[in-house]
């Protein structure tokens, strides 16, 4: 690594962002090339390593996420560099990167993993929280240790797992949806979890053994730092003030239409005199709470990339990859929460922000880029074949495959559905005899039967309803 200057730096590989995404990247690329010099540009003080990585399935995979100090990639790859710092600026004619602490990096080949940001109700509201990395978590623990009652805005996996994780402090959840969790589930699954809220939680195992680092944000504003992991709610005490273990109301089909102060309220509600901030639904009911959750969904982090440069942006403001994981400027590649899928995608594969993608598109990424230095072919890898996830849902395993909520398949599709109340819901999504998805919740060990029946795209017709029949063991069925 030769630079002209101390502020100058000139690296072959330059990655930016500490989120999964970015550190498999970078990881990948340190294996690849062991006597090049590899630089991770992270705004946040901590990376997010994947850890306990297990492949569950052809595509599925399972795997905890955990926050560590930059020095622990280093020891491990000796060829990393990870630089703290927030990129301010890019001339991709130039081939440069600019940093907000002045420094100038050159690089070769740049991949650009800054994920997403909250999509926030207000903005600069102190009252107003979003949550989507480890710094705003703890901001949220620390309101929620005060508060009796909070208003929960959105219907995605973030507001699904604090509304079941909370306690100690009512929820007022609003969602603009029929059902709960509609990015997930369709309402039949929906129905199925929604006795856990109103029920006790199950006693939590021992605390799970993780080592957890914790940093204060320098400017306080929140703006910086890598996603979530998908158990992030693991480690922080969700507790409130009051008694109640878990009191959950949904309000459904509504949003919010204004936020008032305490003192605004005054004039167009009765305020209770505790109640900090009021949420005035667009179904015409006010409510007055401690502070609110903004959940609703994220925004691609481009911002710092786009100044002078002439990247192509899909409809989600993302930066648009190619099957190559290339964006439409030379030499930048782009992974995770922050680019979108520009090619044609698999009849069985839909793009969605998940830990899963982030840390498949790291990979692919880091692959793309090794081939194009080393002239190779590749191919576009078998995990865009078929959309998998798997996570957990109100102590419920989930997994999700394919078109699970018969995505892009209009009417021409049917379902079948076997549900066991508090035990286990299945949902198979056929188009023309063919299993397209599956919704799995609960113990089922019926995922590599229906990942199989998925990507073989055998004609189920014969079977009808007898493929759900739970006294048929359908895996020796298809062997």
């Amino acid at each position: 690594m030769a630079g002209t200057s101390e502020s100058e730096k000139r690296f072959r590989f330059v990655v930016v962002g500490g989120g999964i995404a970015g550190v498999t990247c970078a990881e990948q690329l340190a294996l690849q090339f062991p006597s090049e010099d590899i630089a991770l540009l992270t705004a946040a003080p901590l990376v997010k390593t994947v850890t306990n990585f297990r492949q569950v399935s052809k595509t599925l995979q399972d795997f905890s996420v955990e926050e560590q100090p930059a020095s622990i990639l280093e020891e491990k790859y000796p060829n990393l560099k990870v630089i703290h710092s927030a990129v301010k600026g890019l001339h991709a004619k130039q081939h440069v990167l600019q940093t907000e602490n002045r420094q100038v990096f050159h690089y070769e080949k740049l991949c650009l993993c800054s994920g997403a940001r909250p999509k926030l109700l207000i903005p600069d509201n102190p009252n107003v929280l979003g949550i989507r990395d480890t710094d705003s978590a703890q901001e949220f623990q620390k309101h929620l240790s005060k508060a009796k009652r909070m208003v929960v805005v959105g219907n995605g996996g973030i507001a699904l797992e604090l509304v079941y994780e909370v306690e100690g402090c009512e929820v007022i959840w609003a969602i603009k949806d029929k059902a709960i969790g509609n990015t997930f589930f369709d309402a039949g699954a929906a129905q199925f979890l929604i006795p856990s809220l109103e029920a006790d939680k199950p006693e939590k195992a021992l605390p799970c053994k993780r080592t957890r680092y914790t940093t204060a944000s320098k400017d306080g504003s929140g703006e910086l730092g890598s996603a979530l992991g998908p158990d992030w709610h693991e480690g922080i005490s969700l507790r409130g003030t009051e008694e109640v273990s878990h009191r959950v109301h949904v309000e459904y089909e509504c949003e919010i239409k204004t936020i008032y102060s305490q003192r605004e309220g005054l004039q167009t509600v009765r305020t209770n005199s505790t109640d900090i901030v009021y949420a005035h639904l667009t179904n015409g009911k006010t409510f007055g709470c401690d502070f609110i959750v903004s959940a609703t969904g994220v925004v691609p982090n481009t911002e710092p990339f786009l100044h002078g440069n002439n990247f192509e942006l899909a409809d989600d403001r993302g930066l648009k990859v190619n099957e190559h994981m290339l964006t439409s400027v030379p030499d930048v590649y782009a992974a995770g929460d922050v680019c979108t899928a520009g090619w044609e995608p698999s009849a069985l594969w839909q793009q969605m922000r998940l830990w899963t993608q982030a840390r498949q598109m790291g990979w692919y990424a880091a692959r793309c880029i090794v081939a194009d230095v080393l002239e190779e072919p590749i191919e576009l890898d078998f995990c865009f074949e078929l959309f998998s996830h798997i996570t957990k849902f109100f102590n419920y395993k989930v997994v999700l495959l394919g078109k699970f909520n018969a995505q892009g398949l209009g009417s021409n599709h049917e379902l079948l559905v076997r549900c066991t109340k508090g035990h286990e819901y299945v949902k198979v999504v056929l188009s023309g005899g063919r299993m397209m998805g599956a919704i799995l919740i609960g113990e089922t060990d019926l995922e590599e039967t229906f990942e199989n029946l998925i990507l073989n795209q055998m004609d189920l017709s014969s079977y009808g309803e007898e493929l759900l029949n739970p006294n048929i063991d359908i895996e020796d069925y298809f062997d």
